[in-house]
């Protein structure tokens, strides 16, 4: 009955077939894309030929709390590994003892002393030690691709903020300059209402933009206040503590990256390692379960000296030793299938969430390059609204100095400039920020850097060999 159960309990323990891992990988770019690579150099950010940006970036890198944090599990993921690990080294332990006994009848007092060291060990002979200690050892890696996934995050958003703050001071100087033309405007209809070529309704509509004007510059400065608190807590600072100087989009370059082939960028993104590891990690933890339905084999040994007197505690005469072996076969433990149902579920999991950080990383770039290319075609057309908006208000300006137009043509060449020029500010912002997402989609510059430790690819391990016996 004994053998029976622990076929049994095999049988269920040799019941695993690791899936494929399913990923369909295509061979190029539904928008197209560079046919040869331009990948993000290591400092990437360095590229839209802004130092400021670089200083901030820089900072955050040392001074973000949640890279910090990814940093600090990181050390918990490689302390778990020594832990697992301690599992396939035998362990040694000494002890001393003493006693004093005294004897009701005779009053005699009798002593004893021992010192001994002891060592046991697990014979690893399904490898579920090793298993354990390469799950750990997945999950190291996975932690490592974790804290360059929070980094390049950390990078993008200050980024991405830093432009918005750049946008929001530009629409703050167009803001001002409308509000200076429209004033102008305003007083050219008023010295034209004094010599009576105009009515008071013209000069009321042109107060009216007048002050529209400048009721969006306490707005636009709200939003120059919020991103610059936003950069403050990407680097870990109080807002009191930072100052950012920005300038203008315009004046910024931007940096050329294309990518490979899809395959390539998984390689390079950390979150797909991640995720890849993770499965790795599933596997190992598969094979342990597997292992825990097969016999264990203990090896121990004890030596040492025990003796009456601790003058003659460590002669030879003293001595003793003793060995032991010891096998343990599960025989009815409900536990265990269990365990091994829920770790290849978790594998499952695993697995579905590997194929998915694939496909988002190839939806992400296929995103971020129709993204680039239609934003730049986009600001190539808001540019040339602007100069066609601007030339048609400087002619409706020309014409209301001289009375050969009427108030509304100026009031909709100016609203029409207006709006134009607070378009092309967006547009390109967009661009921007469609640069930045590309080299995200790309993984950013860790690959080259060298980083993460343990980047290699990983090997799943192999299931352990059922004993002779076992159902298949």
């Amino acid at each position: 009955m004994a053998l029976a159960g622990a076929l049994a309990l095999a049988g269920c323990a040799a019941d695993w077939r690791r899936p494929a891992l399913g990923i369909d990988t295509p061979g190029g770019w539904k928008d197209g894309g560079s046919t040869k690579a331009v990948w993000p150099a290591v400092d990437w950010w360095r590229g839209f030929g802004s130092p400021e940006l670089a200083t901030l970036i820089e900072a955050a890198e040392r001074e973000n709390q949640d890279i910090g944090a990814a940093k600090a599990r990181i050390e918990q993921a490689d302390a778990q590994v020594r832990v697992n690990g301690a599992a396939l080294i035998p362990l040694l332990t000494g002890s001393g003892d003493t006693q004093l006994q005294r004897s009701a009848g005779s009053g005699r007092v009798v002593g004893g002393f021992q010192t001994a060291l002891a060592a046991s060990y697990e014979l690893d002979f399904w490898g579920k030690n090793r298993a354990t200690l390469h799950s750990a050892q997945a999950s190291a890696v996975s932690a490592r691709f974790a804290e360059e996934v929070v980094a390049l995050g950390v990078v993008t958003s200050v980024a991405n903020t830093y432009f918005a703050l750049l946008a929001s001071q530009e629409q703050l100087s167009i803001a001002r300059g409308n509000v200076a033309s429209a004033q102008k405007v305003l007083d050219a209809i008023q010295a034209r209402l004094d010599v009576g070529t105009a009515n008071a309704l013209d000069r009321a509509q042109q107060r009216s933009v007048l002050d529209q004007q400048k009721a969006t510059i306490p707005q636009i400065e709200q939003e120059i206040r919020t991103n610059e608190t936003a950069l403050a807590l990407l680097l870990g600072r109080p807002p009191v503590r930072l100052d950012v100087k920005g300038g203008r989009l315009a004046n910024l370059r931007t940096p050329r990256v294309a990518p490979g082939v899809p395959a390539e960028v998984l390689t390079r993104r950390p979150d797909v390692r991640q995720a890849e590891a993770d499965l790795a990690a599933a596997d190992y933890d598969v094979t342990a379960a597997r292992a825990a339905f097969f016999p264990t084999i203990d090896l121990t040994a004890q030596g040492g000296f025990e003796n009456v007197a601790l003058r003659t505690l460590f002669g030879s005469q003293s001595g003793f030793y003793s060995l032991g072996a010891g096998l343990t076969q599960p025989l009815l433990n409900a536990a265990l299938p269990g365990q091994l149902d829920l770790a290849k579920g978790q594998h499952r999991e695993a697995l579905m969430t590997y194929r998915k950080a694939a496909v988002q990383s190839f939806v992400d770039v296929e995103n971020a390059l129709v993204a680039t290319r239609k934003t730049a075609e986009q600001e190539r057309l808001q540019g040339a609204a602007v100069r066609s908006a601007r030339e048609a208000y400087d002619i409706a300006q020309a014409q209301l100095r001289e009375g050969a137009v009427d108030v509304t043509t100026v009031l909709a060449t100016q609203q029409t400039l207006f709006s134009a020029q607070d378009n092309l500010v967006n547009v390109r912002l967009s661009r921007f920020q469609a640069v930045v997402s590309l080299f995200e989609a790309l993984g950013g510059g860790w690959a080259a850097s060298g980083r993460p430790a343990g980047g290699d690819r990983l090997v799943l391990a192999p299931a352990p060999t059922p004993p002779a016996g076992a159902a298949r």
